[in-house]
């Protein structure tokens, strides 16, 4: 599992450089289909397991919760492990830590225990987020630095495909395929019926299982470029001379992309709930994944376009009227019925898409050697998404529609994030880059 070392690029070798790179990226972005696919099978998970389980929306999102607890506690390890292992072999095992996690599902559908699948999920999110700490600073480094945010958007495009496709899959596998799912709104299942239906989830998990490993067999036979001085620790006593904290795009980046999960994370696992309501749109949560399909096909359409638009406007700009769009339909969702309400959630994909790879590049432009520990604080940052446990709860104490009221006070943040928090103070130079042993 050997890694060609990166050599920096001669003068006017720029056409070259990003040829070379090619190759690595796209072997990356089926990385991020998987785990964006991995992801959002969740939200087809979610009403299913409050069905089985017959849970309120606070344990229902409670187990989202669970999930992005794991970045929170898997980060700076995962960080330390890519240290020691390097960039590729962490990556793989990344994949068999989610494959177990994937296998893991099957007990819990049989016995069928709400504490083993969360058990189950919190190991699938640890291995998501070991991949998550080392692929987003990979590519963010892996080409000329004026595109980062660009590249990245592209390979988060198909992060995006992978949570359109998703749905699905999900939706024909585990709702069309289970009593609950297929039910109209409200309907009670009967104690056999609910025990029939957590079956519903063994095929899936052991497809992914299988995708995961055979994954992690292409990417250890892979020849990765290596990443070299640009994303490695400095040495202790210069370390100790810099700061992360003078730089104010960083301080206020973790929290901006703590934020934005919380309106994600919310916005999509209730998503299926809140359309099939009467007063919304009135149908099955099998239909309903079918409309979800489409959120997160917006979400993919949209950083598509976002890679290109930040070839010609600044990103913050991007970033700042995306945001106001995001705000927009929210608000238009939060108080209008029927099928507006429907379509402006859908059109929260669309604005919400090149949030959190924009974020990302902004909060480390500038940091210069600085720039792993500060990316590993922003992967940190998405355990934000535990926190739609909070929009649970409003929308059991308020009502499912008023809580997004919670989405729009994040899509606020963005704004002011984008406006004048991105701006970089004291930045830093970057290093060049230089061949590093496999």
């Amino acid at each position: 599992m050997g890694a060609a070392p990166v050599t920096p690029p001669a003068a006017g070798s720029g056409a070259l450089a990003r040829a070379d790179y090619t190759p690595a990226l796209t072997l990356l972005a089926s990385l991020f289909f998987m785990w964006g696919f991995i992801t959002v099978i969740n939200n087809a998970l979610l009403p299913h397991l409050r069905s089985v389980f017959v849970l309120d929306y606070t344990r229902t999102t409670l187990i989202e919760s669970v999930w992005f607890i794991a970045y929170f506690v898997a980060s700076i390890p995962s960080a330390k492990l890519i240290e020691r292992i390097g960039y590729q072999r962490a990556i793989v095992v990344g994949l068999a830590i989610m494959a177990a996690g994937a296998l893991m599902m099957v007990p819990a559908a049989w016995l069928p225990s709400y504490g083993f699948v969360l058990v189950a999920l919190f190991v699938i999110a640890s291995g998501i987020t070991l991949l998550q700490v080392a692929a987003n600073p990979y590519v963010a480094v892996i080409g000329p630095p004026e595109t980062s945010s660009s590249r990245l958007n592209l390979v988060q495009a198909f992060n995006s495909l992978g949570t359109t496709l998703a749905p699905l899959f999900a939706g024909y596998l585990i709702l069309g395929r289970s009593t609950g799912g297929t039910a109209e709104a409200g309907v009670q299942l009967t104690e056999a019926e609910r025990y029939a239906d957590a079956q519903s989830v063994i095929l899936p998990y052991i497809i992914v299982a299988a995708v995961l490993v055979l994954l992690a067999i292409v990417i250890a036979r892979f020849p990765l470029p290596a990443i070299g001085r640009a994303t490695q620790r400095v040495a202790r006593a210069q370390r100790e001379a810099l700061s992360l904290w003078r730089h104010r795009n960083l301080v206020f980046g973790v929290p901006a992309i703590f934020i934005y999960l919380i309106a994600e994370i919310g916005v999509a696992n209730l998503f299926i709930n809140f359309v099939s309501q009467p007063d919304i749109a009135a149908i099955t949560h099998e239909q309903a994944a079918r409309y979800l399909a489409l959120l997160w096909g917006g979400m993919m359409v949209g950083r598509f376009l976002g890679s290109v638009l930040m070839k010609r406007f600044a990103a913050e700009h991007v970033l700042a009227a995306f945001s106001v769009g995001a705000l927009a339909v929210t608000l238009v969702t939060t108080f209008a019925h029927g099928p507006i309400a429907m379509w402006s959630l859908i059109l929260v994909g669309f604005f919400h898409s090149i949030m959190f790879p924009t974020i990302f590049t902004l909060g480390i432009k500038g940091l210069g050697p600085l720039t792993e520990e500060g990316a590993g604080l922003l992967i940190m940052a998405i355990a934000g998404g535990a926190l739609v446990v909070v929009q649970g709860w409003l929308a059991d104490l308020y009502g499912l529609q008023w809580s997004f009221l919670l989405t729009a006070a994040c899509e606020v943040y963005v704004l002011f994030y984008a406006l004048w928090g991105c701006r970089p103070t004291h930045a830093l130079p970057d290093p060049e880059p230089e061949p590093e042993a496999a």
